[in-house]
């Protein structure tokens, strides 16, 4: 049986909220599956990522295919890396009691980025905040057109005649 990690869609139209999962994969996209791993949304901003990253090292380590997404996503929480240093223990070359050490110091770095692209979005979402309350209002401007009133003729026979009586 090929196993597959893969995402599960669920949620409404235009709002995606997905599963990850561990399924067969001749089983439908939101069919059955074997285990859930995780969760992942991205509608919100950043894209929330729950995942157990031991059952992902442990489904990866016995051969499941990871989707090309669920690979990023997989990446991004540090599975992979995680899998590839429990390797390093199997080769031995590295010890096992500095996998654990490697991968937490790996996340406080991860954690850190993270938490700094959180902090400029917010500064940015918060600049243009700022910058629409600060900025005057735009009034639609209505052009005015004012009617011309026909010009009345001057009277060139009465001038004369003022002029003749003089």
């Amino acid at each position: 049986m090929a196993t597959r990690l893969r995402l599960q869609r669920h949620g409404a139209k235009g709002a995606p909220f997905y599963k990850i999962v561990a399924a067969d994969s001749r089983a439908k996209r939101d069919g059955k599956f074997i285990e859930l791993v995780g969760t992942y949304n991205p509608t919100t901003v950043p894209a929330t990522i729950i995942l157990d990253v031991d059952k992902a090292v442990k489904w990866l380590q016995n051969g499941a295919e990871p989707t090309t997404t669920v690979k990023a996503i997989l990446s991004f929480k540090g599975a992979l890396y995680k899998k590839h240093l429990l390797r390093g223990v199997a080769l031995g070359v590295v010890k096992a009691e500095d996998v654990e050490a490697k991968f937490a110091e790996w996340l406080e770095k991860k954690e850190g980025k993270v938490q700094e692209t959180k902090s400029k979005a917010e500064s940015v979402k918060k600049a243009k905040i700022a910058a629409s309350v600060n900025a005057p209002a735009k009034v639609k401007e209505v052009p005015v057109v004012e009617e011309e009133a026909p010009a009345a003729e001057e009277t060139p026979a009465a001038e004369e005649t003022t002029e003749s009586a003089e």
